[in-house]
């Protein structure tokens, strides 16, 4: 089990869903606990986001790195603005 870290950004979204869609707020929840068992699983990225993966949940996109047993959720984007 990996131990998980979150970005700033990540952080600040999290807290505004807090406040507004707690159903939401559960399913991240739950893919992150997902994902702290193997990040290996979730599909690498390419490019300029090369070093991150990805996990979809409904329209959103959580990207996320991983390193020395350290999971670091960098953001929680719908998909339309995500890669940006």
């Amino acid at each position: 089990m990996y131990s998980v870290i979150f970005s700033d950004e990540a952080k600040e979204l999290l807290k505004r869903l807090k406040k507004k869609d707690n159903v939401f707020l559960e399913r991240i929840n739950k893919a992150i606990k997902e994902i702290a068992q193997n990040p290996e699983h979730y599909k690498p990225l390419r490019n300029i986001m090369k070093g991150k993966r990805r996990k979809h949940i409904g329209h959103f996109v959580l990207i996320f790195s991983f390193q020395n047993n350290i999971v670091c959720i960098e953001s929680v984007a719908h998909h339309d603005n995500a890669y940006d």
